[in-house]
């Protein structure tokens, strides 16, 4: 058994909440410098430089890459082995989120109520989803969302006898619909499989796979590379504004699922898709 104090995980959270908001992860900052050299569009190309420029501006200035920086989405791989001590552990993450936002002078965009809509000043409460894996680590994963893209997002009930035709058509056209919304290149998560309620995370966890990690499973490998392909020839292109570079990546996660049903959520992300990722 492994002991951990949540003042660690606080501390980490802040950091990486402060982090993900001023610079590309790793994965994106190289798609997004492969992108510059793929698109064809003259105008497109000139987006996808404007984007080069703020990137390189925040990092250098520490300003946030984006004004909207996010409602906190926060993953926790929990070993099964390990044992928190010194308090509640989400009293400790939503304290890390709230010191990264405050200390780090992010934009609060949380309100507490969603009908009441007051603002809760710190960015607190967190999205926090729990998985108990086997072993004595805890793997963190922050990912800010930003609500341009998120609100382009969409959840299809589809018929089983849609087939994988249906997914394709369906992730096509939620991309299709969001046109310039999702502040384009995007990346797009997508969850097959399971539940309701179960597409959507399997699509929210696949924006924070790495852009160049495919599937390992053969015929979603295939999926991932088509689509891309597919959501390209849009022509939708950087801001919306025409040119080949439209997606980044697509990032596909499937699940066991009911006989009756075949669920597929599309999660929009923005070109920054942020995301850090800690091991304690």
């Amino acid at each position: 058994m492994r002991t951990i104090h949540v003042d660690k995980v606080t501390e980490s959270i802040r950091t990486m909440c402060i982090s993900a908001n001023h610079f590309l992860a790793p994965d994106m900052d190289r798609r997004m410098k492969e992108a510059v050299d793929l698109e064809e569009s003259p105008l497109g190309k000139q987006i996808l430089e404007q984007l080069q420029e703020n990137l390189k501006i925040a990092g250098e200035d520490m300003i946030p890459i984006c004004q909207d920086t996010g409602m906190a989405v926060v993953f926790m791989e929990i070993g099964q082995d390990v044992h928190f001590e010194g308090g509640n552990l989400e009293d400790a993450i939503n304290e890390g989120v709230r010191r990264g936002y405050v200390e780090g002078f992010l934009r609060k965009s949380v309100v507490g109520d969603p009908m009441l809509r007051e603002n809760t000043r710190d960015n607190t409460p967190a999205v926090i989803h729990y998985s108990i894996v086997p072993g004595e680590q805890v793997k963190i994963t922050v990912a800010p969302k930003g609500f341009g893209s998120e609100n382009m997002s969409r959840v299809f009930m589809l018929k089983p006898a849609q087939g994988i035709e249906g997914v394709k058509d369906a992730i096509l056209e939620a991309v299709r619909d969001a046109g310039p919304n999702a502040c384009p290149p995007v990346v797009v998560g997508v969850g097959v499989g399971g539940t309701f309620e179960k597409a959507a995370l399997l699509a929210k966890q696949a924006l924070a796979r790495p852009v160049d990690e495919h599937s390992e499973i053969p015929y979603v490998r295939e999926m991932e590379d088509e689509l891309l392909e597919r959501i390209n020839g849009l022509g939708i292109g950087p801001g919306g504004l025409g040119g080949r570079i439209t997606a980044l990546a697509v990032n596909i996660n499937t699940y066991a699922t009911h006989i009756a049903g075949l669920p597929v959520a599309v999660n929009m992300c923005c070109h920054v898709n942020r995301h850090a990722v800690t091991v304690l």
